[in-house]
Formats: structure tokens, sequence, C-alpha cells
């Protein structure tokens, strides 16, 4: 018989008989004929006609596999997987008939091992009490493989992404079946699981000799799938296999790069980024400017890029410049942190459908670099790409504003000149704390103490800060007992969701260490203090329920969805007596008690402290001063540990730790 006459029946054969029928010993490869056209479908019987998407049948769980209703289920599913292999290896048999008379008899031989892994599936679905087609079946495998423009796309699909995930699977669906008893599909599937990496090994070989010579197998690899396949589809919902990619010749860089790379497995991704520097870009931007970081603002910008894990799902999409190492994507899995797919912002993601966007902050540069991507992503989430937001709501004058309408008897003023700034320091009558408007986490604060008047300094930094800001928002310095944050996340229809409340740690110049997340935020507050919070300032009631209708005001004025945070402190006064300040800064953008709070949502809520370490403050190294963080601790996670998040070989100057523990006592060890 003639191979390609061989390929036609298993095609487009219309019955399970013509399909598995094994072929005649002697086949030969004389007359491979002319390139087919691709069909939309291969040839089924009736009921294994593969359905439209909305009629699938969802894929069985493994809690119940010593049912044979739930293994028969299970048992449809794979061998469908293993007719649609059959039917994709006749396809390429047929599509390419010049590829290397090698290549095609391997092919050959791998495609009968398919047909008998199809009817030993068959078979102990029957024993289970289903036959092959109670169900309806899928056509993915088929979707994704059967466009394939030459034999390269062959086999990076199916060889190294589709079989390459069976080593996980086989393997691991093996072990549950023996568990359960059923000794029978455990041997078929040992016996698929040393087919498959037989298979792989047959791909890996012509992939080899087919791609560009220049490039590592990993790169040549990424570079030849098209989107939706992306490399995380290599692996099998199941634990990694590195010794069955051993055994099939991928070499140890492509299997580390492998197990570390994540991405989406069905779910349209959402696009993440990091922008620190967003009052920066947004004031230059009003003015006309260009903005060029300070060392110190770039640094943070890049250190911290990877911060966007901590809210987005492991379906999602973050863009880095640098790429994190191998090594810190193992330890923070080993952590139990879930990780996003990682993109270079150089590298395009214009071939994908996107759910929507989260920069940090709708600031220019995050609106410049997300442009590209504006024709792509959905609308039905609200999280689609927009030009900068005003400038407005990048300054501490929007705090201003809403801490009138909230609180209309506090002091804080805007002043434009000089003579407006002395004529309200004069009028408050004690030490003022002057902001520059654009500014974040406590930088561009300068305090004027009475005593000592209108020294040099003080004016010489008013003069200079009005003339790069055009105000200064002026308000009595205050003695802070308590700082603390709220968050919030703008829905799409205009409603305002309060997510959670933070305790935040500054240095004495008021600039962000950290913050503290505990379930019940107030834990380890003086008795008296929280008591006056909860019974007098009835802080709960505000910040759960008052100020979110102030909110819903003004971020449908603006047009504003995505997330929100409010920095309030709790004061005395010169009596003692204790009094709220509500609204000290209103963060139109995420901020770092954001990224506590998903963190603390990540370790199960017991308690946890976020701060931001900067190397030039550390006395030890790191890793020692990690190693006392975590005393006692034998394996450090999010759950209980202290954990570095961002990859601490590419960071210049700032850390992100998070520190996971128990109770408040332990957290309480870790303060400044």
């Amino acid at each position: 018989m003639e191979l390609t006459e061989f390929a036609e029946r298993v095609l487009m054969g219309t019955t399970l008989e013509e399909k598995l029928m094994l072929c005649p010993k002697s086949v030969t490869d004389e007359r491979p004929g002319k390139a087919i056209i691709l069909p939309d479908q291969p040839g089924r019987p009736k009921e294994l006609i593969m359905a439209p998407r909305d009629e699938r049948a969802a894929f069985p769980g493994l809690r119940h596999l010593e049912k044979d209703e739930e293994r028969g289920k299970l048992l449809h599913f794979l061998a469908n997987h293993e007719l649609l292999a059959t039917e994709l290896m006749a396809l390429v048999l047929l599509k390419f008939p010049n590829a290397p008379k090698e290549f095609r008899m391997g092919v050959f031989e791998t495609l009968k091992e398919e047909q008998a892994h199809t009817l030993m599936y068959m078979r102990r679905m029957r024993d289970c009490g289903m036959h092959f087609g109670e169900m309806p079946v899928n056509d993915y495998f088929w979707r994704m493989v059967s466009p394939m423009e030459q034999p390269i796309d062959f086999v990076t699909r199916l060889s190294l992404t589709f079989e390459q995930a069976n080593l996980d699977f086989s393997k691991h669906y093996a072990g549950l079946f023996r568990e359960v008893g059923d000794t029978s599909t455990a041997n078929v599937l040992e016996k698929i699981y040393l087919d498959e990496i037989e298979h792989v090994g047959h791909g890996l070989k012509w992939f080899k000799m087919w791609k560009n010579e220049k490039l590592s197998d990993w790169d040549a690899y990424k570079g030849q799938l098209k989107f939706p396949l992306i490399p995380a589809k290599a692996k099998g919902v199941a634990p990694f296999n590195a010794l069955g990619r051993i055994e099939a010749g991928l070499d140890a860089d492509f299997i580390r790069q492998l197990e570390a790379s994540e991405g989406s497995r069905g779910r349209t991704p959402t696009v993440h980024v990091f922008n620190a520097n967003a009052e920066g870009y947004a004031l230059a931007q009003s003015k006309g400017k260009s903005y060029t970081p300070k060392k110190a603002e770039l640094a943070l910008d890049r250190d911290l890029e990877m911060l966007p894990m901590t809210w987005a799902r492991k379906d999602d999409v973050v863009l880095v410049r640098q790429l994190p190492s191998l090594e810190h994507l193992a330890y923070l899995r080993d952590a139990g942190l879930q990780q996003p797919e990682w993109v270079r912002r150089d590298q395009s993601i214009l071939d994908r459908k996107l759910a929507g966007m989260r920069p940090w902050a709708w600031a220019p540069d995050a609106s410049t670099l997300l442009k590209p991507y504006a024709d792509i992503t959905s609308d039905k989430l609200g999280a689609y790409w927009r030009e900068p937001l005003d400038v407005t709501l990048f300054s501490k004058e929007i705090g201003r504003q809403l801490l009138h309408l909230a609180q209309p008897h506090e002091q804080c003023y805007r002043c434009e000149t000089l003579a407006e700034v002395k004529t309200t320091v004069a009028k408050i009558g004690g030490d003022v704390l002057m902001k520059a408007p654009f500014a974040s986490a406590g930088r561009g604060h300068r305090k004027f103490i009475c005593q000592e008047g209108w020294v040099e300094t003080v004016e010489r930094w008013v003069v200079n800060t009005l003339s790069a800001c055009d105000y200064l928002i002026v308000e009595p310095y205050f003695d802070r007992v308590l700082d603390f944050s709220s968050q919030y996340e703008v829905r799409p229809d205009g409603s305002v969701k309060h997510i959670g409340m933070t305790r935040v740690m500054n240095d004495a110049a008021g600039r962000f260490l950290g913050s503290i997340v505990h379930p019940k935020w107030s834990v380890g507050l003086d008795a008296n203090i929280s008591q006056w919070l909860f019974r007098e300032a009835k802080v709960m009631e505000v910040y759960r329920y008052e100020l979110p209708k102030i909110l819903q005001q003004f971020t449908q004025e603006y047009g504003y969805v995505g997330p929100l945070g409010i920095d309030s402190f709790v004061y005395r006064d010169g009596d003692g007596e204790l009094h709220l300040r509500q609204i000290v800064e209103v963060n139109v953008r995420h901020t770092m008690g954001r990224v506590a709070l998903e963190l603390l949502k990540a370790n199960q809520g017991t308690a946890g402290y976020y701060q931001i370490v900067r190397k030039s403050k550390l006395t030890s190294s790191l890793e020692t001063w990690l190693t006392a963080c975590n005393q006692g601790i034998e394996k450090p996670s999010i759950a209980y540990g202290s954990v570095v998040l961002n990859d601490p070989k590419l960071a210049d100057e700032f850390y992100a730790v998070w520190h996971g523990r128990k109770t408040w006592s332990e957290i309480e060890t870790l303060l400044p």
C-alpha cells in the first residue's frame, strides 16, 4: 500500500474501522502525489463529528475516578485527543508530500502508535460502560495544528507542544488511576507515556534540523509558535515532569525555561504594566515638556516593575523591561506565588485579543506604551485603552477638594504665590507642612517650623516649587499617631467598591516604608486609639459607606474606572485630643497599599508586612538580612515567611519584600 493511500483512509474515513484499521506491513512512499487542500474537518462517523464550541462537554474533574462513569468520561476525552493526533499525522503526510522521506516514515510509525492508543482508550471506555461518541468532542487540536504551513509547524505544535504536555498528563494520570485501583487504565497510560517520549524525541530531531541554527532550541520554539499557542501549552495541568523531557532529548535550558513559563490557557488575558513616575510624566505633559526621571525615581520604576504580578491573574500578561531570571521565578513559584506571563516591553503582542489593560496609573507614559493594543482590547471589562488622565487627578489638589467635601472644617489650602504661602502660614499660626502637588510616597514635602521663621532655604524651596508646579498645598503640621490607607475599585458602572484598609509605615520625613495588613486592620493599635476610632470616629462607616458616595460623584465626573487609594491619618491636637483626617491624599491609580492587600489575599488572610527596602540602607547583604527575617522558618513562603518579590539580580536600589506571618506579635518584631 502507498503511504498516501493509507493517510487518505485515516484522514477522510467516516468509520472508526477505516480510521483505526492497522496498515499492512508493506508500505511504500514512491507516489506521494500533490499536496491536498486543508479540509474543514477530518472525516468522522456522525457521532464523533466535532461539535461547535458552545456544545462542548466540560472536561471532567479528577475527584471521583473511583466511579466507572467518571473514569469513562475522562477516557472519552483522552480517546478523542489520540484520534485527533492520528488524523493530524495523516494530514501532515498529505499536506507536505515533498517532506524528507525519513520524516514521513517517522510520522507513519508514530501514527500507527496513535491508532493503538485510541483503541486502548476505547476498550477501557467500554469496560466503564461508555462508548466512543456518547459525549460531544472538541476540535481544539485540529484548529491549532491543521493550519500548519510547513513541516516545522507540525513538529512545533503537535510534537513539542501537545505531545510534550502529555508527558505530564499521562504520567500523572497513570498514578491517579493506580491509586483508585484501576490498574488496567494505569497500564495503558504508562504505555502511552513511554510512546510519547519517543514521539517528542522524533519531533525534536526534525525541529533541530529545520530551525534557525543561530537560535537556541528555546528561542526558536518560542518564535515558531503562533498565538494562541504559547510555551505554557507544552505543560500539562499536572506536576511538571522534567525527567520525561530529558529522556525525550530536550536540553536543560529548554526544560528550565518551559517550567518557568506561564500564560493564558484559554482566558483572554489582561495586560499590566508598572509606571511608578506617573505624577512626573503628567506634570511634564501638562507643561508641554518631556520628563526625565531622577536616578532614584528611575530605579524605583525599573526595580519594582514585577509588582503587577500581585494583582494580575495567572493567565494575564505583565510587560517588563527585563525578564526576571529563571532562578527568581522558580523561587517565587516555590514560595507559592502564581506567575503571569512575562513579556518584554519591546516585544509585540499584537497577535492576541486582550481582555483589558491595567497600568499602575493612566499617565502619559502608560498611555503611549499601551496605545498599540487599543484595537485588540475588548471593551467588556471597562479596562480599555484611554488617553492620559487629567493632570489634576495626579495632584494633591484632588485630596484637598475631597477633604473639604468630607470635612469642611479641616484646614488645607492651595497657594499660588509666595505671598499667599506666607499669608496662609501666618493664618495657621504654627508649624506648617508644605507639599509639592505632584509628588508621591512622601516626596516633595517641606516642614516650616514657626519659631525659625522664613529661613533662606525654605523660601528658596517654595519659590522653586511654585515655578515648577504653579501652586503648593499648605496645611498645619500635625502630631500624627496613626497613618493608614483605604483601597477602592471604581467599577465600569460607576459604583465604588471598598477593597480594604492597611496601616502605613513612614519614615521621619513622611516617606513610605511599608504597609501592615491584617484581616482586622486595627490589630496591634493602642487600645485607646482603637476604641476612639471605632466608637467616636466611626472609622468603618466613614470608609466603607460615606467616602465611596463622594468618590462615586468625583470619578464619574472624570470617567475614571480602576483602582484608587485614599491616605488618611489620626492626630492629636495641643490638648491631647484625637482627630481623624479623613482624606490626606487621593491616589487615582494602584498603590502600595493595594499591593499589600493583594498579598494578604495570596497568603490566605493571616497577617503581613509589605516593605520597600533600599539596598543602600541595608547594613548587611540581602541574603543575610533575609535569613535573619526568616529565623525559625524552615521554608519561607508567601503564607509564612519573608520573600523578595522583585528579582534581586536586576535591582539597582529597591527590594519589594513581603513578610507573611500568622500573628500580630510576629509582625511587630519586623517593624522599624
